[in-house]
């Protein structure tokens, strides 16, 4: 069997037609699978050292969501280096990074494995895999027909390239900055319609210069959102400098956001620069902003208002050219209405309110994060294949996730640990039940709600009453051990601590 002419030409139409580049990569890869018989295909992006697929087609779910390393993958480094088409011999002692991932096949090895690699004049911009379980799968195809599936694969993927850095270029922003946000270790996973969103509204708001608040559950992501924002500004070649307001003790706090003066204090025993200081001409986020004090937001009020800053203990005032982007996972317009945060500094502050889902109005995007966390997860405990079951794939769809993305990188790792120690080999294969969250060897208890009718109180009144006993029911069964209370609950630690101190548990 060969590819025909007609066949060619197919594909060279369809990759110019369709409704958007994705739309017609898949097309490709549907198509290549259809035509050369072959278990998976694979179209792939080329960046900062790592493979990113870009569409699959006859591979798991969470493979999309995966990043893969060519320093960890001695295939795709194979192909990433060479400058033609790579044929792996059927018992080739490479690992294939697609060993495990293909559905119906899991306990199987790849034995025919193809590779084209995709350029852009002498640039590397992507790869075509293709991999069958007969070793024979590709022998009736000559280097000449993959080679002319290359150039049309290579010329689509280079168009698409040059048509989203055109859309996301700004006079203010260096073409070379904006690539280096989107290839950054912090990237944002995700297809879902609420993530695509949040995406767009990131690219509108970043090359400007207003403050923007970033509201969200805790574990969803916000820090992820900030330095998105900062990669994308004009300020990114500046600091971004990160402050944690929840973990400012009150004696400190005003030094640390504004610096202090030899002698200002006991223990001063020299100039200090604070936040604002070192963020001069960058970017400053402050996580978790809704536990700032009173006092400590009218002083971040002026400097919003006015640019100068002043030291503890100074006299003179400093002029700074700051952009802050605050986040939050409190409703700070109720907290505005209860007095405890100041309407003004709300103001000023959510000039572009950005929300941040939770994870359980993306579902579909779980399998991609937990492909991606798998992925972490396999590099830094050293195992040759890390892969997702069937049945833990439908596992992690049906559960909820109240920890969002943060407790399904958890739960992965954790998961992992104990499925390697169950197994005893770096070929690692998660079932449903290594994600039962477990403490000494028990399912951890989470208390339920009091049954039968409820006390004639407000909503509020009833909400706090049932927080209360909740937590000293957690505290009690794990000997007041906070973090341990805290992983019971499915929640953050220093959120436990704070809520335990507004609720008059501390």
């Amino acid at each position: 069997m060969s590819l025909s002419v007609n066949l060619l030409a197919t594909i060279a139409i369809e990759l110019q037609s369709g409704i958007s580049h994705q739309d017609r990569f898949q097309r490709l890869i549907t198509t290549l699978r259809q035509v050369l018989r072959c278990d998976a295909s694979a179209l792939l992006r080329y960046e900062q050292g790592a493979f990113r697929p870009l569409a699959t087609d006859g591979l798991s779910p969470d493979v999309p969501g995966r990043r893969f390393a060519i320093a960890e993958h001695p295939r795709l480094e194979a192909i990433a280096r060479a400058g033609d088409i790579v044929r792996f011999p059927a018992d080739s002692a490479l690992p294939d990074p697609y060993d495990g991932l293909i559905p119906g096949h899991e306990q199987l090895k790849v034995h025919a494995c193809v590779g084209l690699p995709l350029f852009a004049g002498q640039t590397l911009i992507g790869a075509l895999t293709l991999d069958g379980m007969d070793p024979y799968q590709f022998d009736n195809f000559s280097d000449e027909e993959l080679r002319l599936l290359a150039v049309l694969a290579a010329g689509a993927l280079n168009n698409a390239l040059l048509i989203e850095q055109l859309e996301h270029q700004s006079p203010l922003i260096a073409p070379q900055r904006a690539a280096a946000a989107e290839g950054s270790a912090g990237e944002m996973i995700g297809e879902s319609p609420p993530m695509q969103e949040l995406k767009q509204a990131i690219a509108i708001v970043a090359p400007s210069d207003l403050n923007v608040l970033i509201s969200g559950e805790t574990g969803t992501g916000k820090e992820l959102v900030a330095r998105a924002i900062h990669e994308g500004s004009p300020r990114a070649a500046n600091p971004l400098v990160y402050l944690n307001c929840a973990a400012l003790p009150e004696t400190v706090a005003e030094s640390e956001l504004f610096g202090h003066v030899k002698g200002a204090f006991t223990g001063a025993i020299s100039n200090r620069s604070g936040k604002f200081e070192m963020a001069d001409n960058g970017t400053l986020f402050l996580d978790e902003i809704g536990e700032l004090s009173l006092p400590l937001q009218a002083k971040l009020l002026r400097v919003l208002q006015y640019g100068d800053i002043q030291r503890v203990g100074d006299d003179s005032s400093l002029r700074v050219n700051v952009r802050v982007l605050a986040a939050t996972n409190r409703d700070l317009k109720t907290e505005v209405v209860e007095g405890r945060f100041r309407a003004d500094l709300y103001h000023r502050l959510s000039v572009f309110p950005l929300v941040v889902p939770p994870l359980r109005e993306r579902a579909e995007d779980t399998v991609l994060l937990a492909g991606f966390f798998c992925e972490q997860c396999r590099a830094r405990l050293g195992l040759s294949r890390l892969v997702l079951s069937p049945g833990a794939i439908a596992h992690l769809r049906a559960y909820r996730w109240p920890g969002n993305v943060r407790e399904l990188e958890h739960a992965i790792h954790r998961a992992a640990i104990f499925a390697r120690a169950a197994q005893g080999t770096p070929e690692v294969v998660l079932e449903a039940h290594h994600f039962a969250l477990k403490t000494a060897g028990r399912e951890t208890p989470v208390a339920a709600p009091p049954a039968g009718p409820v006390a004639q109180q407000n909503l509020r009144a009833a909400t706090q009453a049932f927080q209360r006993r909740l937590i000293r029911e957690t505290l009690n069964q794990h000997h007041h051990n906070w973090a341990a209370s805290a992983r019971a609950l499915e929640t953050d630690v220093a959120n436990l601590h704070r809520l335990a101190k507004r609720l008059g548990l501390k």
